[in-house]
């Protein structure tokens, strides 16, 4: 089944980290499936990341089985679970967010005459939605959509996910998880289900994003009368949605077969050449390095958010291929930002605001020929627009 690379998944427990979510979503339209499952498929902020949202309920079981419906229904690049926990060591903060960099189904044992043993069964982040994610943290500009005075850190550890609503720290449960997963950082219900849905989709990235809205240490009522779980659940969307848009950007990793020279993606081009009047356009080609697809269909529906999408995907890889420089990506980052504003062009001001933007990103990335010759197609389209 083929990867809709635009879009993300994002699942959550409960109302609250529903709407925690859905509040950076826009055009929202409801998708229900047959079986009657109600997602919500809408953008994030300006950006041309989908993503699809939908409620599971409490417990790994039901996540698993909507996990995997999802994925099914969508085929997306990632799903990311998102919502509260309870902090388990003392340096995380009520507020942080924790992302799981390996998850525990803690509850798996055997029971024997001298007691019960446990049987570990865990699943890692996959290492590319790791590195992204850590991307993320150290850009700190996810921060920006966080109220004023808030300061979550970010924490990646394990997670532990079993089905009891843990608020002790003496209970046989908590000393059963300090004996047996004493590295897992915080705990919550739903985590192993949709990482196993995941691994059953061959390996579809899982990434599981919790705010810490208790310390599972019998204060959950009285953090939950401070308002930790909206507070929580908000920076855990907010990182959360600003690692989708990453995911999409970066792109999946290429699979075996696909891997250009020295292991990098093939910059896949379709170049469009636009002519009025009774002039007539042949091939146009300079120097070309990689696949170019050439398409002389006229009657291709115009989409621009994704042609801009695709080439933030290339000006990603020109930098991580050394093409651009750091100072040159972030202004070009900044110009795509602008151009993604500028939707729709239909309208005479906004298709001017976007050629001029165009055509100073086109100075930025000149020396990369390919990029070049991408923006070349796109400014011809919009100058063609009427």
């Amino acid at each position: 089944m083929r990867t809709n690379r635009g879009l993300v998944v994002i699942l959550t427990a409960l109302n609250l980290e529903y709407e925690a979510v859905r509040e950076r979503l826009t055009d929202l339209r409801v998708h229900r499936h047959t079986a009657g499952t109600r997602f919500e498929v809408g953008r994030i902020s300006q950006s041309t990341c989908r993503v699809a949202l939908a409620l599971v309920g409490k417990g790994n079981h039901p996540a698993a089985v909507l996990a995997e419906r999802a994925m099914a229904e969508f085929s997306p690049a990632a799903v990311l679970f998102v919502g509260v926990a309870g902090g388990l060591w003392p340096n995380i903060r009520l507020g942080d967010v924790v992302v799981a960099s390996k998850i525990y189904a803690y509850q798996g044992g055997t029971s024997e005459d001298d007691g019960l043993k446990a049987r570990p069964k865990a699943w890692e982040i996959p290492h590319e939605a790791d590195q992204v994610a850590q991307h993320v943290n150290r850009s700190n500009t996810w921060r920006h959509l966080l109220p004023a005075g808030s300061a979550p850190a970010v924490h990646f550890g394990p997670i532990a996910a079993g089905e009891v609503v843990q608020d002790s720290a003496i209970s046989e449960q908590a000393r059963w998880i300090r004996q047996h997963y004493n590295d897992a950082v915080a705990i919550e219900m739903e985590a192993a289900g949709v990482a196993q849905a995941g691994h059953l989709n061959r390996a579809l990235p899982v990434v599981v994003v919790r705010g810490i809205s208790d310390r599972a240490d019998g204060s959950k009522a009285a953090s939950d009368g401070q308002h930790w779980q909206p507070k929580a659940a908000g920076h855990a969307a907010a990182f959360a949605t600003a690692l989708a848009q990453e995911l999409i950007i970066e792109g999946p990793i290429s699979r075996a077969g696909s891997a250009g020279r020295n292991g990098s993606r093939p910059m896949r081009m379709t170049n469009r050449n636009v002519a009025t009047g009774n002039a007539r356009v042949g091939v146009q080609a300079g120097q070309i390095h990689g696949d170019v697809t050439v398409s002389a269909d006229p009657q291709r529906p115009v989409d621009l958010a994704a042609d801009l999408a695709e080439l933030r995907r290339h000006v990603k890889q020109a930098r991580l291929d050394g093409h651009l420089d750091e100072e040159t990506y972030a202004a070009a980052e900044s110009e795509l930002d602008t151009a993604t504003e500028c939707l729709p062009a239909s309208e005479p001001d906004k298709k001017g605001a976007l050629l001029v933007t165009l055509k100073r990103l086109r100075g930025l990335v000149a020396d990369v020929a390919e990029l070049a010759a991408r923006l070349a197609a796109i400014i011809a389209v919009v100058r063609g627009m009427s």
